[in-house]
């Protein structure tokens, strides 16, 4: 009756938080089971969790680099490094989704920030509006699965796993999305002839080189100090932090130190010097002080907005956390979980089939779900099924956020689609033609990451 009270509200067009939460209350009505109070009791006690705490600071660490100008840079900085070779700006539009992975933790911050100045510039170079929003939209996808990521933040919380170790293990996926990315972007300057879209510059390589340098060896320097010298931690990372500046200063960098923000957040999480809600914290002073102080390109006013929109987008990321709390708890309690697992299980016993059925499953869904709403619905129904059958819950953890990733560039609910119709100016119709031939690395890239766990579970063994 639950199942069918659910369906129906989502039939009637209803926002899927108040389906789960009118389903719920409906089946208690009817079935005269519990008291209605039950429903909001478990509402608040779902988002009355210490790691939920990370989301709205993530929300607005992401906020605050899209509103400051760091965007900009970031593009700079991969035009520099890539922008020369053939299909220049594709390359560009790629790396600088990763780098911009590194501070929002959402595709769809990605999509609109970096997008905007992207498709532009693309369009500008003679390049199809399609291709320019197709290589976009799949590159906004890296959002979530590199490190911060609001989604890893919503599994961990109703997986119970570590936030932290969800973190480290999207770095590999994402490094191979990145390099599938850039070689399909590769087959297409092939194929249609494209040369680079700026004059390779040595001097401007090597400056990108530089800060490429110091990134990578800022961090194993820290490390060097601390166990082998036996420095204090704190002192040498403040020390550290304070050279960053300095030779920003000195050098004039284009995007060290926006770039060096997904190395201070694993880096403190990884050490233990905080918790990944603390590392929200952490990111968002960072943001606060590249914005205000560093490079002064916030004001009060920005800051007053971007404050409002992450309320707005916390409280509907919240919500539908809420009302999946209690439509999870209602499916457990009335023995829908353990139907569908008996059902699942008397069907295979192989993980690998489970797997292909789940994928199968959560891009069906995440056509049609919010990725919050799905992961809040699905982990309850699927995870204790991959658990039983020895599958890693980290492992199925980024399994299960790329796949509803995929699903935000699909019709009909897909967001990304929405918003990068609206930036280029396509109709939806034709943003959507303008994806498919994007989701072939999207899908090897899952192929791969389904059926080779080490890929996803090496650096968090390595740390936790």
């Amino acid at each position: 009756m639950l199942k069918i009270f659910f369906l129906v509200f989502m039939a009637g067009g209803i926002p899927v938080a108040v389906a789960m939460a009118g389903a719920s209350l409906a089946y208690i009505l009817v079935s005269g089971s519990l008291p209605p109070f039950v429903v909001i009791h478990r509402m608040v006690s779902g988002i009355d969790s210490f790691p939920l705490l990370a989301v709205p600071f993530f929300i607005l660490a992401g906020n605050l680099m899209n509103n400051a100008g760091i965007t900009t840079r970031i593009y700079n900085f991969a035009l520099a490094l890539v922008g020369w070779l053939k299909g220049g700006l594709g390359h560009v539009n790629v790396l600088g989704s990763v780098i911009f992975a590194g501070m929002s933790g959402t595709a769809i911050a990605d999509a609109a920030g970096l997008g905007t100045i992207e498709i532009k510039a693309m369009k500008e170079h003679g390049y199809s509006t399609e291709f320019a929003v197709g290589v976009t939209a799949a590159s906004a996808t890296l959002g979530p699965i590199i490190p911060p990521s609001l989604p890893f933040v919503i599994y961990g919380m109703m997986a119970n796993v570590s936030v932290g170790a969800l973190f480290l293990a999207g770095i590999l996926p994402g490094v191979l999305l990145a390099i599938l990315m850039m070689l399909t972007v590769a087959y297409f300057a092939h194929r249609n002839g494209w040369g680079g879209d700026v004059k390779f510059s040595s001097t401007r390589f090597f400056k990108a080189m530089c800060e490429l340098a110091v990134v990578v060896g800022w961090p194993l320097l820290i490390w060097l100090l601390v166990s082998k010298l036996g420095t204090p931690p704190q002192l040498t990372v403040f020390a550290g932090l304070a050279s960053l500046f300095v030779l920003d200063r000195i050098f004039k960098f284009e995007a060290l130190l926006p770039i060096m923000t997904p190395v201070l957040l694993i880096g403190g999480m990884s050490t233990g010097l905080f918790t990944p809600t603390e590392g929200a914290i952490a990111a968002c002073v960072w943001a606060m002080i590249l914005g205000f102080a560093w490079y002064k390109t916030l004001s009060w006013k920005m800051f007053v907005k971007v404050c409002l929109d992450t309320i707005e987008t916390t409280s509907t990321v919240l919500f539908i956390v809420a009302a999946a709390s209690i439509f999870g708890w209602m499916l457990t309690a009335t023995g829908v979980t353990t139907d569908i697992a008996s059902w699942v299980l008397g069907f295979t016993k192989e993980a690998w089939v489970f797997l292909l059925l789940a994928n199968l499953l959560m891009l069906f869904v995440g056509c049609f779900l919010e990725p919050t709403a799905a992961i809040t619905i699905l982990v309850p129904i699927l995870l204790p099924i991959a658990t039983q059958l020895g599958v890693d819950p980290i492992h199925f953890g980024l399994v299960m956020v790329l796949n509803l990733m995929i699903g935000l560039l699909h019709p009909p609910m897909g967001m990304v689609l929405f918003v990068l119709a609206r930036v280029a100016g396509l109709s939806f119709e034709r943003t959507t033609m303008a994806i498919l031939p994007w989701l072939i690395p999207l899908l090897l890239a899952l192929v791969v990451i389904t059926y080779v766990p080490s890929l996803v579970l090496w650096l968090p063994k390595m740390f936790f």
